[in-house]
């Protein structure tokens, strides 16, 4: 039974995206990027799960891939051509509809890859944190001029497929209740996105703030160096004295 724990976490992600774009579809645009939150909450925990109760297999990873590319690829680009491209019509679904295959080219090239190397970092970044930035940038569609917008946009999309490695968050090992610790998180940010960020405590950026030092507090102090500090043999003439001294 418990192998099947992960799997449900990343069908209710699955799900969250397929409820976001019947929202957007209806026009409910402020209830849509709550369920994308959920969602990310969701994927962030599966994994973590699979690894607790050692129960991580290839199905889960190709399951994982199909939930994200529909709710962190289709489910935001969908937003963004009912938000800030709504004008453009059918050329603003095209723009928008860039997004999603980006991440999915980014999701197969994650696939096919090496675990090892997979499991230290991220060749660009994952379509989780595209996706999400994305929904959250959309929050503040009366703030960002649409110009800015749109280039952050592609910026994220190219990001995704760029070679640029991402230190992996994987082997971090994080405090002993880290998904209560994410459920409260995300439950603040779905009172961030429902409120409009009006009525949103204080404590929460604290909250947040100190939870992402943590992660990178926490990061810096394993990660493995670089360059080795490698000691250096003593020279013959120098061993040869210290013998001739000791006797």
């Amino acid at each position: 039974m418990k192998k099947h724990i992960p799997n449900l976490l990343t069908f209710g992600n699955l799900f969250c995206g397929f409820l976001a774009i019947s929202y957007i579809i209806h026009g409910d645009l402020r209830n849509a990027p709550i369920l994308i939150f959920i969602a990310i909450m969701l994927d962030a925990v599966d994994g973590r799960v699979a690894r607790i109760l050692g129960v991580s297999n290839e199905l889960g990873k190709e399951l994982d891939s199909l939930a994200d590319i529909v709710s962190f690829g289709v489910a935001p680009a969908l937003l963004v051509a009912n938000t800030y491209l709504a004008d453009f019509g059918m050329m603003g679904i095209v723009m928008a509809g860039l997004f999603p295959l980006f991440g999915a080219y980014r999701l197969a090239r994650f696939n096919i890859s090496d675990f090892t190397e997979s499991h230290r970092h991220f060749k660009g970044i994952p379509i989780t944190l595209a996706g999400g930035i994305v929904t959250f940038l959309v929050l503040f569609a009366k703030i960002i001029p649409l110009l800015v917008f749109i280039i952050l946009y592609y910026f994220l999309a190219i990001l995704m497929v760029s070679k640029i490695k991402i230190p992996s968050l994987k082997k971090i090992k994080l405090p002993k209740y880290i998904i209560l610790i994410n459920l409260f998180l995300f439950y603040m940010v779905y009172l961030l996105a429902k409120s409009r960020f009006e009525q949103v405590p204080i404590f929460f950026y604290v909250a947040l703030g100190t939870y992402i030092l943590y992660v990178v507090v926490r990061f810096f102090k394993e990660k493995d160096p670089r360059f080795p500090i490698r000691r250096r043999r003593l020279p013959k003439r120098f061993k040869w004295k210290l013998r001739k001294n000791k006797e």
